[in-house]
């Protein structure tokens, strides 16, 4: 049997979706194949407790943050030899990747780097390139999110390393995300049992779009009177967002959860019967989205979506059959498809059913977890 060394900063309990990528990858190898090698977290005993839980080994290293320094590559190194591995696996290809070269004289005879939307965002700038390169030239494949994310990177890493490139979302669970997930529960708490719900469900930072959709309230409240706003999630964004709510006076339209532990975000999403998250590109393209999968988990909750047209986001939405790309930071163009669903029915539940159907076709974990068994196996 094959085993692989996972070499990460991004690995639960930090919370994060690159973290909840690698991990539901993990858990679902091989029994026997896996080895984790990751930066700490917080509180020891509660990272303690989790790696306990897990059915492989987790090694942790005594940093929150691990960079490829000499250090952290020999401890890698004797991880590997230690515990027999013969493939490594980064999860975040950039910067680990860069110790891929030393792990192969270690005794690695694959190495595979996962890439996300920040190694998209490295492909532009000239250091980070050159890095990105030299990651590329050191590692046997990498994986990719989508199509916007591969053009990126692949134009950095070369033509040599790009011929190995290979597409490997992150997958949803679809017995977790589900049409009877507990939504009616939702909404009878929040009072919102009768009520038109558009729910948002991200971390509150600005390229997520949570300001265009207050800036449509006005709009969609014009043709949807009762229509209500959920907005699920905590960030940093947060008290900015509370003052736009309050200067568009649509302050009895929008509710706010905060953040929401875990295993009651199905529910969440269920409770709306429409999900928007207008995502948008910033900083001349440095802050983008890389794929968005929270739009494959509504459509696995069975909504119709409202996406933003940010990096990878189009990638999670198939355009006029499970929801809508609209342009990023449009607040018109949110509200005219938003109203559009809320007032149409029979839409919402042909899209509703066509996202399940794709998310079961093309998006389920065991799927997308078998391809990785292939590719670290070569």
């Amino acid at each position: 049997m094959h085993k692989t060394l996972i070499v990460t900063n991004d690995f639960p309990p930090r919370p994060g979706g690159i973290q909840a990528f690698v991990h539901n990858m993990a858990v679902r190898q091989p029994a026997g194949s896996i080895v984790v090698y990751a930066s700490t977290w917080r509180d020891g005993t509660e990272v303690a407790a989790f790696d306990a839980e897990q059915p492989f080994p987790v090694i942790r290293d005594r940093t929150k943050v691990m960079v490829p320094t000499p250090r952290v590559t020999r401890r890698a190194a004797e991880i590997l030899r230690a515990e027999g591995c013969d493939s490594v696996w980064f999860g975040a290809a950039a910067p680990l990747g860069l110790m891929a070269p030393a792990l192969r004289r270690a005794g690695a005879g694959r190495l595979l780097g996962m890439t996300h939307g920040h190694e998209a965002a490295w492909a532009q700038l000239p250091v980070a390139r050159q890095l990105l390169r030299r990651i590329g030239e050191g590692t046997d494949v990498l994986t990719y999110l989508g199509e916007y994310t591969r053009s990126r990177i692949a134009a950095a890493v070369g033509p040599g390393p790009a011929g190995r490139m290979a597409q490997l979302p992150p997958g949803v669970d679809e017995r977790t995300f589900h049409p009877d997930s507990g939504g009616a529960a939702v909404r009878e708490r929040l009072g919102l049992a009768d009520r038109p719900v558009v729910v948002c469900v991200s971390r509150l930072v600005p390229r997520k779009g949570q300001d265009t959709l207050i800036e449509a309230m006005p709009q969609i409240l014009a043709d949807v009177p009762d229509a209500v706003l959920l907005i699920v999630g905590g960030g940093p964004y947060r008290a900015d967002l509370e003052k736009l709510v309050d200067a568009r006076g649509v302050r009895s339209a929008v509710r706010f959860t905060g953040s929401v532990p875990w295993e009651e975000l199905p529910a969440h999403y269920g409770a709306g019967d429409v999900f928007a998250m207008p995502c948008r590109t910033r900083r001349g393209g440095l802050d983008v989205e890389g794929l968005g999968i929270v739009y494959l988990e509504a459509s696995a909750t069975g909504l119709p979506v409202v996406a933003g047209d940010s990096g990878g986001a189009p990638d999670a939405v198939l355009e006029g059959e499970t929801g809508y790309v609209v342009p990023g930071g449009t607040p018109a163009a949110a509200a005219e498809r938003i109203v559009r669903l809320l007032k149409d029915e029979e839409l919402r539940r042909r899209m509703g059913e066509a996202g399940r159907r794709w998310v079961d076709r093309s998006w389920r974990w065991d799927l997308l977890a078998g391809r990785l068994t292939s590719l670290l196996a070569g």
